[in-house]
């Protein structure tokens, strides 16, 4: 048999024969000659056929039955369902090595064929990467969009797998170091990693994180043995190397037992993920320094563990954020806000971006409210939302705005504190974004002037895993929101040279100052 394979998606109703596809092979007859009742085959039914004259073997995928009358970004999303099918039934023939695939519908979403192959697994030999691949996918025909998708899609998996790997195999020590060598070689990047146990002061000892006030940050370090970890990535893209950079902050809890307020034993262990928005932004900017795009960009991700040990902080505890206000500690488990209200004040006041995007699996009500489906996002510009709207449509990975109303601060402001980390069960997401708000620095107005920084937080809690198997990924973590692009002509401009043939993630591109 032939170690390579052809992969075709058709339109069941408008059947047609793409030039120079698969050679000497007429798609629409052989795809005729199978029987079939009158119901259109639904997207992702394939058919593979043998001894087919070049490669022997050809998969034809059904791109389902309104395919040429849906929208754009529809569209795109039936390619990627009927490719990843095809490549899910070729999965089952042994000695295949090569798919090639006719990516003329949409290179970028044919390019996510890839994913269903890929897997974390630690049986066998001690192993922390993903199993290789048992194919290799190439385009009929090469493009930019084809090769640009290729680099989105491996910064998902990336995503994936430091979500995937168990929690002793992705501490906040190890997750630095496979983010270094993530990078190594990535022109114009610098990472920085503050470790808590050195010392930025050597004459009183104090710590970085000390030294600069996170104390709601440190509050959550205290109850673990592993050290914590502040990670920052510098990117500098743009022609102007001072220029007012975009900020990413993510939560990077490496594993979450709740601390004294323990969480229950039934699947506590899917809380390795908790770091995934600190996989995603992480992820998204290896993605944006390996296609140079011109935009500075600053990513910082607290990390650290959240356990119950002798010294962990207690509820009813009270801290002194960085930014000056108070925190009731009201439960330990609603320790994502704590990390992360020191790293959004850290970046808004240090570095003064245009725009800060933090993403967290922050809560489990936003898993309620919209389950695994679209994930939730608060946001005080009206402008960001339109575009991380229209981004999200467009990729199919979709966002839906939730209320950010100070109504609900009566909920989080009347405890003996300035804050507190809870405002009960009502509206958890939206109380929990409230929170946040208090610590992004630049977003009210002054006077008559535009806000200095334009905001939005992402939780992604329910949208962290994909517990049901879908044609292009399996059952596991997915690296959402990775992979969400929007289309650069109305994005970034004529600046990038990309900026007409094709699309671009909005985690590289859609918030460049241009």
């Amino acid at each position: 048999m032939s170690t390579s394979a052809f992969i075709v998606p058709i339109d069941p109703k408008n059947p047609s024969n793409p030039a120079n596809v698969v050679p000497n092979v007429d798609i629409p007859q052989i795809w005729s000659t199978v029987p079939h009742g009158e119901k259109v085959p639904d997207v992702g039914t394939t058919r593979i056929f043998y001894n087919t004259p070049t490669t022997k073997v050809t998969a034809v995928s059904s791109l389902g039955e309104n395919f040429s009358s849906e929208k754009e970004d529809v569209r795109r999303e039936l390619v990627r369902k009927s490719v990843g099918s095809a490549v899910k039934a070729l999965k089952a023939l042994d000695g295949l090595k090569e798919v090639i695939i006719d990516a003329s519908a949409d290179p970028h979403a044919a390019e996510d064929s890839n994913r269903p192959f890929h897997s974390v697994s630690c049986r066998g030999k001690s192993r922390i990467e993903p199993i290789p691949p048992k194919l290799q996918f190439k385009p009929v025909e090469t493009s930019k969009e084809w090769d640009r998708g290729v680099t989105y899609a491996y910064a998902q998996n990336l995503a994936r797998t430091l979500s995937e790997l168990p929690a002793n195999m992705m501490t906040p020590t190890i997750f630095c170091e496979r983010v270094k060598a993530e990078f190594s070689g990535v022109e114009n990047v610098e990472i920085i990693v503050r470790d808590e146990r050195i010392a930025t002061d050597f004459v009183s000892g104090v710590d970085w994180a000390t030294s600069k006030g996170m104390n709601t940050f440190l509050s959550v370090t205290h109850g673990t043995s592993e050290p914590a970890k502040f990670l920052e990535i510098h990117y500098k893209g743009a022609p102007e190397k001072d220029a007012q950079p975009l900020a990413f902050v993510g939560k990077g809890i490496t594993f979450d037992s709740g601390g004294i307020s323990l969480k229950p034993g039934a699947g506590m262990k899917l809380m390795r993920g908790d770091m995934g928005g600190a996989a995603a932004v992480v992820s998204a900017t290896l993605a944006i320094a390996k296609l140079k795009l011109p935009v500075n960009l600053i990513t910082v991700t607290p990390l650290t563990e959240n356990m119950p040990g002798p010294s962990a902080t207690k509820p009813g505890d009270i801290i002194y954020a960085m930014n000056g206000k108070s925190v009731e500690v009201d439960n330990t488990d609603a320790e994502g806000r704590l990390v992360l209200s020191d790293a959004i004040y850290y970046a808004s006041t240090e570095y003064k971006p245009h725009t800060l995007v933090d993403v967290a699996t922050l809560t489990g009500a936003m898993g309620i409210a919209l389950g695994e489906v679209y994930t939730g996002v608060f946001s005080t510009s009206d402008d960001l939302w339109q575009r991380l709207h229209a981004a999200g449509e467009h990729e199919f990975d979709r966002f839906w705005r939730m209320p950010l109303s100070e109504d609900y601060g009566p909920q989080i402001y009347s405890s003996n504190a300035d804050l507190c980390n809870t405002g009960g069960r009502p509206a958890g997401s939206c109380t929990a974004a409230l929170f946040l708000k208090a610590f992004a620095h630049g977003i009210e107005p002054e006077g008559n002037a535009e806000p200095a920084m334009k905001w939005a937080h992402l939780d992604i809690a329910g949208t962290m895993e994909s517990t049901r198997a879908m044609p292009y990924q399996e059952a596991s973590m997915t690296g959402r929101p990775v992979r969400v692009r929007a289309e650069n002509g109305d994005v970034i401009g004529e600046q990038y040279d990309g900026a007409k043939d094709g699309n671009i993630s909005i985690m590289v591109a859609l918030f460049g100052n241009w």
